[in-house]
C-alpha cells in the first residue's frame, strides 16, 4: 500500500495487514465493499471511524471476552512505521496474532436481509425454525446465532446451520462461538437501546490467543452490523440505517450487478460518510474529530 511505502502482507476488502513479527498492524482503509465487490470510490474517514468504533466496543466488553488489541497509539508501533503516524492515527491497531477460526459468527435479532429471504421460502433462517407471521424487520423472539463460512477475498460467504458449524470446528469450539456471540450481541443491543439505536444483526470473528477464545478483526461497526434508529421503527418495511445499506440501495437501483461496480456519485459518497460519522457519534457519545486534525493521542 502506497500510504505506508510497502505492500501489505495480506489484504481484505477494507483492511490492510502488516506482519510485525509477534504482532500484526491492522490498517483500515477508506475502501468500501458491497455485494462482495470493492467499489472504485473511497468514503472519507470511513477507516478511522470503523477502527475507533471497534476500539470502543472492545474496551466496553473486555470483561465479557478478551480482544486482540495491543495499542492504537502510532508512537508505540514498530519503528518502521514512525513516519506514517498522521495516516495511521485512529485507523490502525497493533494486535496480537491469533489462531483464527474459519467461521463468520452472525447474530440476528431482527428479520431482514438474507434471513428474510430464507424465512419467506420455508420459515427458517440457517436451519432455525421461526414463528409464522414474521415480516420485514420483525423482532425475533430471541436473538439467534446463524454462522457462515468465511470465504476467500472475492468469494461469497455461505450461511450454514449450527450443525454444519460443529462439523467444521467441533462441538466445543462451536458452542463457545455461539455463547460468546450471543452474550456480546445482547450486551451491545442493551447499550445501543440507551443511545436510540437498534442493532438488527451483526457479525463477529474470533480466534484463540494463548488458548483463550478472543474477539478479533472488527466489532459492531457499520460495516459488520445493521444499525437502525429506534425512533420511527416499525416492522413491515425496510428500515433507514446508519450502515452501508445506503450504498447498497443506490447500487441496486443503478447497477445490474454485471461486470465491475460503477463509481458512486459525489452525493452518495458524502451521504455515506455522514452516516458513518453519525453512527460514531451516537454510539460513542463523542463528536467525531479526525485524529490527525485533533492531535489527540489514539
Amino acid at each position: 500500500m502506497a500510504a505506508l511505502g510497502k505492500r501489505p502482507d495480506s489484504q481484505g476488502k477494507v483492511r490492510d495487514i502488516y506482519d510485525c513479527g509477534d504482532a500484526l498492524l491492522m490498517v483500515a482503509s477508506d475502501r468500501i465493499s458491497a455485494f462482495d465487490f470493492i467499489l472504485p470510490d473511497e468514503i472519507p474517514h470511513k477507516g478511522e471511524i470503523l477502527t475507533r468504533i471497534s476500539a470502543f466496543w472492545f474496551d466496553k466488553f473486555k470483561d465479557i471476552l478478551p480482544n486482540h488489541v495491543i495499542t492504537m497509539d502510532p508512537a508505540k508501533f514498530p519503528a518502521e512505521y514512525a513516519g506514517y503516524a498522521d495516516y495511521l492515527a485512529g485507523r490502525s491497531m497493533l494486535v496480537k496474532k491469533a489462531k483464527t477460526i474459519p467461521i463468520e459468527c452472525i447474530v440476528r435479532g431482527y428479520l431482514t436481509g438474507s434471513g428474510k429471504k430464507t424465512y419467506d421460502q420455508d420459515g427458517t433462517v440457517c436451519g432455525i425454525k421461526l414463528p409464522a407471521g414474521l415480516t420485514e424487520a420483525s423482532k425475533l423472539p430471541e436473538p439467534i446465532f446463524t454462522p457462515s463460512t468465511k470465504a476467500a477475498l472475492g468469494a461469497h460467504d455461505e450461511n450454514i446451520s449450527y450443525e454444519r458449524c460443529t462439523q467444521i470446528v467441533g462441538e466445543d469450539v462451536a458452542s463457545q462461538l455461539r455463547d460468546a456471540s450471543l452474550a456480546i450481541y445482547k450486551a451491545a443491543a442493551e447499550y445501543a437501546a440507551t443511545r436510540g439505536i437498534i442493532i438488527a444483526d451483526t457479525k463477529f470473528e474470533f480466534g484463540f490467543i494463548d488458548g483463550k477464545l478472543t474477539i478479533i478483526d472488527e466489532c459492531l461497526t457499520p460495516d459488520s452490523s445493521r444499525f437502525w434508529p429506534a425512533e420511527g421503527y416499525a416492522a413491515g418495511h425496510v428500515q433507514p440505517s446508519f450502515d452501508k445499506q445506503y450504498v447498497r440501495d443506490w447500487l441496486r437501483a443503478n447497477w445490474d450487478m454485471q461486470g465491475q461496480p460503477p463509481h458512486l456519485p459525489a452525493e452518495v459518497i458524502a451521504g455515506a460518510s455522514e452516516r458513518y460519522q453519525e453512527a460514531f457519534e451516537i454510539i460513542t457519545g463523542k463528536k467525531f474529530v479526525p485524529m490527525k486534525e485533533s492531535n489527540v493521542p489514539a
